[in-house]
């Protein structure tokens, strides 16, 4: 049988595909393989079907190990004024080593191409696509006819973010990264243990240099070889999943770099991105941008969203740099940049693609989360399309992180004059669905640890993160941490060596891991402290006025008044004995959670379990509560009602 005779495209696929509505690109573009069988009366062997779109090209050929990497010996056929080109080469199976070798009809370009749309890729510097399938035996089935009520906006969100090949390194052997079959139970079991409800991968995707953390893609189908196989990273989702563990990946459609093998001026012509380096070259990153106002662009980026959570049953994606494509001035200066139709610097293609993405997403997958690293004060990132919003369900917060490490950062002597960082986010704190993020961007290029922008001596260092790290957890907002945060780990991170683990040994360390773990628990144990994360109902301010005595006050509250949470922080190293605070209302007031508390390396000094509430009014409340508040601490009181 010919190459002609098969084809997966159908004239409805051509019309959707250049329309930009084609959201399944994955099953016709790209390489797969094909059993013996028919096809329109006509028998054929088993062999592979490939796919390319390069309208511009005057040819196109399938090269690899299995005709020498030939050029011009296995040719493919444009489909119709389509742009695709395609071809079916018979005895071709999985393994196979392929590149397109594409010639341009113009300059005279030519160039071998990975394929855009292959599942698997060699490990950089070599970057032949591999043919490949998707076959696995999923095992999270309960998990997925339960995700919705794992995620949602009044669902607890403890996420832990991570880098694949930095987690954990084997020293001995030449310290090599884990496996994703390694880190299958490792990780399930690590994550299980301190009480996360979710884990953040940095890109998977194939990148070819390892120092970009991901963030450079070249094979956006592709899960980087360097952890293994498609299977693999399945395996690794699948036992996340067992675990009751939801799986967030990082995913980069605001560019892509110019090496030449991938999408960077793909047929001789800028195809994927655009033309002028005024809108097409990032001057920050160095890097492509993708012409947002392309549909086939469209059809090929959402095609990717979803293919990640259709086949790899990823429960959301975290979009990366939602700032640099909302703003056609973003990292530019005067003349650097084309205002957009009516003379504004808002980019208004991408908002459309973001609103098209989203809405793509949600209709297919309600359950799952996008979440947008969005930097500026863009109205409505997380407001939903037919209320003008760009479609996201969260939001990181960038602002509080900023304003917190900022205050935490200031020796205590000197915080009351800072005080207003503390309390400024409750203005604009419902505005969005927010996460709060203590990532990885926080921990690299000089700017040191967590536990290193803490003052004081060591102990001072570990109770301030303590502070930070409970302080977080009683705001309202999903929460994120890095990796090694949790532990204290002093080096910056590096993408090329292990997290610190030997510090557990050491008890401030141990103490802190405990206190992570513990603040996790409580979160997801109180629905006072995540039902209104994103609902002003949920939270009222005791007193936020003590700024000379560096304490804040507040309550947590949930959908029923079953259980109220109390929470009272000290960001000094002075003890505070008989301070008081109003409750809401009577009773005892339990102690769940002191910083302070020896099992976390704080010096033990607390409340003895709670405290019973006086009718004494204070703070606009009918009751108080007379505490002590240890030095640099948090501490969480539970009415039940």
């Amino acid at each position: 049988m010919n190459s002609e005779s098969l084809s997966l495209l159908t004239d409805q696929d051509l019309f959707l595909f250049n329309e930009g509505s084609h959201f399944r690109l994955y099953d016709k573009l790209g390489a797969h393989v094909v059993a013996r069988g028919s096809s329109a009366g006509a028998d054929f062997e088993s062999g592979t079907y490939f796919a390319v779109w390069a309208p511009n090209a005057n040819h196109v050929s399938v090269i690899g190990d299995f005709n020498g990497w030939e050029k011009g010996r296995h040719c493919l056929q444009p489909k119709g004024e389509s742009g695709i080109w395609e071809g079916f080469l018979p005895d071709i199976g999985k393994g196979t080593l392929y590149k397109y070798h594409i010639g341009s009809r113009f300059n005279d370009y030519s160039a071998d191409k990975a394929d855009p749309f292959s599942i698997f890729n060699e490990i950089p510097p070599k970057f032949a696509s591999i043919v490949w399938d998707l076959d696995y035996h999923w095992n999270d089935q309960q998990w997925m006819g339960e995700r919705r009520s794992h995620q949602g906006l009044d669902k607890p969100m403890a996420i832990y973010e991570m880098h694949v090949g930095s987690w954990r390194r084997v020293a001995e052997e030449s310290n090599r990264s884990l496996s994703y079959r390694e880190l299958a139970t490792q990780l399930a079991d690590y994550l299980h243990h301190m009480g996360y409800t979710h884990v953040e991968f940095m890109p998977v995707m194939d990148h070819p240099f390892f120092g970009s953390w991901g963030y450079q893609v070249t094979g956006y189908f592709a899960p980087s070889g360097n952890y293994g196989t498609p299977q693999d990273l399945m395996l690794l989702i699948d036992a996340l999943h067992q675990r009751g563990i939801g799986v967030i990946l990082d995913w980069v459609p605001s560019h892509f770099p110019g090496d030449e093998h991938g999408l960077a001026y793909f047929d001789g012509t800028h195809l994927y991105e655009h033309a002028d380096p005024r809108q097409g070259f990032h001057p920050e990153w160095k890097s492509s941008i993708f012409n947002y106002g392309r549909n086939e662009v469209q059809s090929f980026l959402i095609s990717n969203a979803l293919f990640w959570l259709d086949q790899y049953h990823a429960d959301g994606l975290r979009v990366d740099a939602v700032a640099s494509m909302l703003y056609l001035d973003y990292a530019r200066k005067a003349g650097e940049w084309i205002p957009n139709q009516y003379g504004g610097r808002e980019n208004i293609e991408a908002v459309e693609f973001l609103r098209r993405l989203n809405g793509a997403v949600y209709e297919h997958h309600p359950e799952v989360e996008t979440i947008a690293e969005e930097s500026t004060s863009w109205p409505m990132v997380s407001r939903p399309n037919y209320l003008g919003g760009l479609g996201f369900g969260l939001k990181w917060d960038m602002g509080w992180m900023h304003d917190t490490l900022e205050y935490m950062s200031q020796d205590p002597i000197h915080r009351r004059f800072h005080h207003d960082k503390l309390t400024f986010r409750m203005i604009y704190a419902f505005h969005e669905n927010f996460v709060l993020p203590l990532s990885h961007d926080e921990v690299v290029y000089g700017k040191g640890s967590l536990i290193g922008k803490m003052p004081g001596d060591d102990w001072q260092k570990f109770a301030n993160l303590r502070a930070l790290f409970g302080y977080m957890y009683a705001q309202p907002s999903k929460k994120m941490l890095f990796m090694g945060c949790e532990f204290g780990q002093w080096r910056e991170w590096a993408h090329d060596a292990s997290l610190q683990w030997e510090l557990l040994d050491l008890p401030l360390h141990a103490g802190l891991q405990n206190w992570v773990r513990e603040l996790n628990h409580l979160y997801k144990s109180e629905p006072a402290l995540y039902e209104w994360d994103c609902d002003p109902a949920g939270f009222e301010w005791i007193d936020c006025g003590d700024a000379e005595d560096s304490v804040v006050s507040l309550i947590r509250k949930g959908k029923t008044t079953s259980t109220i949470v109390l929470v009272v922080c000290n960001f000094t190293p002075v003890p505070r004995y008989s301070y008081r605070v109003g409750a809401p209302r009577g009773g005892f007031w339990h102690e769940a959670l002191n910083s302070d508390a020896v099992e976390y390396g704080g010096s033990n000094m607390g409340n003895l379990g709670g405290v019973e509430a006086a009718p004494v009014a204070l703070h606009g409340r009918s009751h108080s509560l007379t505490i002590t508040l240890p030095p640099l601490s948090v501490s969480f009181f539970k009415s039940e009602g």
